[in-house]
């Protein structure tokens, strides 16, 4: 069941007559006005303060009457086109409930005017759009703010500069600090950016105007692994995003700035250093555990509502990434049941009905945190041939959640997992991380591992994702390193933030550790060898463990420690099951390969391979500490 409040998945929505779609005319923005059936649509170029026109619809309730009567507003900023079907189907379902919808093409994207600078415009424009709509006939000068990943970016951004108008948020899936998220993890670079930004390089309108160019960049976007596996890393000039010199330029930025700088303080790229300026207004923080953004979204609640009198409302659910994935029971190759789907429009009216309307459909008495707590399903396999993992939704009154222990787990030589810290004299274990063979990251079938898909699914290679060239377990690579518990007794729910603590050595300079938290389900009719369920995973580059506004390189052979946080979780380890901990040096294509050398990141040529030893011993006691919550009634 979920909560009071949340609605059920509804069937399709009746969407009203669709706006007619038109293309890239960057710097010819043109005004107007569509007439509908249930609404009219205002096309406006709005100015920012430097001049610069960004395109904006309005869809406004009624016919032209509608011109005259003013409402609570909802803005839209996004770079993926304002007359897009996603974007519609969100202003036209709140128009029909009365609220003024205004969607804007960010700077430099589609019918905007200007350079688009990914994120970094973001703040600024934001804040002007918003003062603009706040201050027009239609608008009652209540404004919310709407959106996810990048839409919820330009939401916070905008935030930190306390807008005028602003009354309330709904950000879904946002990011913290791209430095942590998204475009670096640990140290490393994630190679979803990269795949992004091609993707927006063959929609900019350049590429509009430019067949060929729009040609060079498709093809290099599907062979996006070949690139990875022999051009890496991109070197300026000499790929076809040298076409688009904003788009090669934050390319080489996230590629190469490893190091925090002033560059990663921009309130567009880290919102960190900017909670003090938060504006003071009611945010709903949404995220999910399989999504890229699971470390930043409880961070940026936790953050902002001890910050702030507004009321601030954090859910966590078992989803991917995108509003589309809210309606839906699954992620990857799991399913968490029924009560796992919400109905994304109506659970964000609600949220603005509350804030700008005054009507409360129990939002007020609501718990501020709801998190579904994956597992408890059958553990057979569906119909459809996904893993039944089950889950439930609850309430808490904070994040991290009361009742919340940090329980050690220590890994043992012998590859045990366990709370007893391990004996004196433990040799080391050590492997050989070669770069040219990387551990290959589990996907979907037909899925692009660079789409907003993931999820969890069982370690194992499969070629027909590309994830290596046999079906062997990844536990069966000698590189992957694997700690388990015994068979656990009884039910233990693992809820909230991870740390991973590491002693290791290296025979390089620099090397990469990446951890993993698995639910290790037993052998069954279904899943005979059983099913190594990922929870989370990350990875840690050495030369920035002791921060990352400086590099400290690795003497050979010396022992260090690492320190780093995995993504959170909630998740329900079955009695029967084993909590499971993998350590290995990569994680590809997620992730960028370190090459070993100690190069500048981003600008390697060589690679060597690295022996690479994780110490297990009561002087070096390596662990994972665990979020273990009470047991539930």
């Amino acid at each position: 069941m979920l909560w009071a409040g949340f609605c059920v998945l509804a069937p399709n929505l009746c969407v009203v007559k669709s706006v007619s779609r038109r293309r890239h005319v960057a710097s010819a923005v043109e005004e107007g006005v569509d007439q509908h059936m249930n609404y009219v649509v205002l096309h406006r170029a709005v100015p920012m303060r430097d001049g610069v026109r960004l395109a904006t619809d309005i869809y406004l309730p009624g016919e032209t009457d509608g011109l005259q009567d003013d409402y609570p507003t909802l803005v839209i900023r996004t770079p993926y086109d304002k007359s897009g079907e996603k974007a519609q189907e969100i202003a036209e379902f709140f128009v029909r409930h009365d609220y003024a919808c205004v969607v804007q093409d960010v700077r430099g994207r589609y019918e905007s005017e200007g350079e688009f600078v990914p994120f970094s415009n973001e703040a600024e424009d934001g804040h002007d759009c918003l003062q603009w709509v706040g201050t027009q006939s239609w608008c009652n000068g209540r404004v919310g703010t709407v959106g996810t990943s990048y839409l919820a970016q330009t939401q916070a951004s905008a935030a930190v500069t306390d807008p005028p108008h602003l009354t309330a948020q709904f950000i879904s899936q946002g990011y913290g600090s791209y430095h942590r998220s998204r475009s670096r993890r640990g140290g490393a670079f994630e190679n979803h950016r990269l795949n992004w930004l091609l993707r927006m390089a063959a929609t900019s309108p350049e590429a509009a105007r430019d067949p060929a160019l729009a040609s060079a960049l498709g093809e290099m976007r599907e062979n996006l692994l070949d690139w990875l596996r022999e051009g890496y890393p991109l070197r300026a000039g000499l790929t076809p995003l040298a076409r688009l010199p904003t788009y090669e330029r934050a390319l080489l930025d996230f590629m190469t700035r490893g190091e925090m700088s002033n560059f990663w303080r921009n309130p567009g790229l880290n919102l960190e250093p900017h909670y003090d300026e938060y504006a003071d207004v009611p945010v709903t923080w949404l995220g999910s555990w399989y999504d890229g953004y699971a470390l930043e979204t409880p961070r940026n609640y936790a953050a902002v509502a001890a910050r702030v009198e507004s009321p601030q409302r954090l859910i966590m659910g078992p989803w991917i990434h995108g509003m589309g994935a809210e309606g839906r029971t699954s992620a990857g190759d799991v399913d968490f049941g029924p009560d796992a789907a919400i109905d994304p429009l109506q659970e964000r009216r609600r949220w603005f009905d509350y804030t700008l309307k005054g009507v409360d459909d129990g939002v007020s008495s609501s718990a501020p945190v709801h998190l579904f707590i994956m597992g408890g399903g059958s553990g057979r396999r569906r119909a459809d041939g996904r893993l039944d993992h089950g889950g439930r939704w609850v309430e808490e009154i904070q994040w991290p959640p009361a009742g919340m222990r940090e329980v050690p787990h220590y890994l043992h030589r012998d590859g045990d997992l366990s709370e007893e810290r391990p004996a004196a004299g433990e040799e080391p274990i050590t492997y050989d991380f070669d770069p040219a063979d990387p551990v290959p990251t589990p996907s979907a079938p037909g899925e692009s591992i660079f789409s907003c898909g993931g999820g969890g699914f069982d370690q194992r290679m499969d070629p027909s994702t590309g994830a290596g060239e046999t079906e062997l377990p990844l536990s069966s690579r000698r590189d992957v390193v694997v700690f388990q518990s015994e068979p656990l007794l009884e039910d233990m729910e693992v809820t909230g933030p991870i740390e991973v603590v590491l002693y290791v050595s290296s025979s390089a300079v620099d090397t990469d550790f990446t951890a993993k938290l698995i639910d290790q389900y037993p052998p069954g009719a279904d899943y005979p060898h059983g099913y190594a369920l990922e929870l989370t995973y990350t990875i840690q580059r050495c030369r920035y463990r002791n921060g990352y506004e400086r590099e400290d390189m690795m003497v050979p052979g010396e022992v260090y420690q690492l320190r780093f946080p995995l993504p959170p979780t909630a998740n329900l380890f079955a009695a029967g099951h084993r909590v499971r901990v993998d350590i290995s040096s990569s994680n590809w294509p997620k992730y960028e390969v370190n090459p070993n050398t100690g190069e500048p990141v981003g600008r390697q040529r060589r690679s060597v391979i690295a022996a690479n030893s994780i110490y297990c011993s009561e002087e070096y006691p390596s662990r994972i500490v665990l979020p273990v919550m009470s047991a539930r009634t």
